[in-house]
């Protein structure tokens, strides 16, 4: 027995700790069943360090004592367990995590989604489309990760759904942004919904995924966001009109040039570039002596584009 394994067991539950932690700076193979001994220790601080130096292995006594933790009694361990799932990269996990996926305590769900986000394994798709209409709004939120990852264009409808219905404005703004999957009229029709929801991070996600279709039945409602009150909002709208390269959008652009944050003057002026419609040479050339370097930079490029 080497001295780490008899520091593993000493009476001392900070001597375990320690030695967790020195043994975690070797990251040997060989050791991972030590860290998973570790795992059901009777002091929460040695179960936490066990399960964050997990991150670093991966097999099935692994995940399954991980998944275990997720219900401990400590916050930090369920912390560190959910943590270390969420690094898993070998699909195989998928089997081990998605029975789990229905668990009593919304934590573990949604730490199990989590994980099975990451793996895109088509066990994911079940536990996911069930998930959708979990009472917990983190739950159906990892879900949808889920769905959006996996590209699972049958899930479209539902997420459709909750990017304008959900209760919740971060389920909305994850559901709004999966919506890329496709680009049908029911996914249009919900976008644009999106881009006038009460939250501000909905509206963004939204304007963004509509730049990713690159759909010009959108661009009308596109020029109206460059007016949203949040210029996060604005500066999505004119990233994805730089996309659809409508010049119907240049005489709504223009004015950004000289707005008060540099970030939405670059990226209105990288949208005119993309356009490239002469229309804008002479605000683009009223914009070379911008303050902000960056801001130049992008109207220099701008230029280019367009002679």
């Amino acid at each position: 027995m080497t001295t780490i394994e008899h520091r593993l067991q000493h009476e001392d539950s900070e001597v375990r700790r320690i030695a967790v932690l020195d043994l975690a700076d070797e990251a040997d193979e060989d050791d991972a069943h030590l860290f998973i001994a570790a795992l059901r220790d009777s002091s929460a601080e040695v179960r936490a360090a066990a399960a964050r130096a997990l991150e670093f292995f991966e097999s099935d006594a692994a995940v399954t004592g991980l998944v275990e933790l997720l219900d401990d009694e400590e916050a930090d361990v369920r912390a560190a367990a959910a943590q270390s799932l969420s690094e898993l990269k070998d699909p195989q996990s998928a089997r081990l995590l998605a029975p789990h996926a229905a668990h009593p305590q919304a934590f573990v769900r949604f730490a199990i989604l989590r994980a099975l986000r990451e793996l895109r394994a088509p066990e994911s798709i079940a536990p996911a489309l069930a998930a959708l209409e979990d009472a917990d709004a983190i739950v159906r939120r990892e879900a949808v990760a889920v769905l959006g990852y996996l590209k699972h264009v049958p899930a479209l409808p539902a997420l459709t759904g909750l990017a304008t219905a959900d209760p919740d404005p971060e389920v909305r703004r994850a559901a709004a942004g999966a919506l890329g999957l496709a680009s049908d009229a029911s996914v249009l029709s919900a976008l644009v919904a999106a881009l006038i929801d009460p939250a501000w991070q909905v509206r963004e996600e939204a304007a963004t995924t509509l730049g990713k279709l690159r759909l010009p039945q959108a661009g009308e409602q596109l020029v109206a966001a460059l007016q949203d009150s949040y210029w996060q909002v604005a500066l999505r709208a004119a990233r994805s009109l730089g996309r659809l390269r409508s010049p119907a959008a240049v005489p709504a652009l223009l004015p950004l040039l000289a707005h008060a944050i540099a970030n939405l003057r670059r990226e209105t002026a990288l949208a005119l570039g993309e356009i490239g419609d002469s229309a804008a040479l002479p605000a683009l050339r009223s914009a070379a002596q911008d303050p902000d370097p960056e801001v130049r930079k992008a109207v220099r490029l701008a230029l280019e584009q367009i002679r």
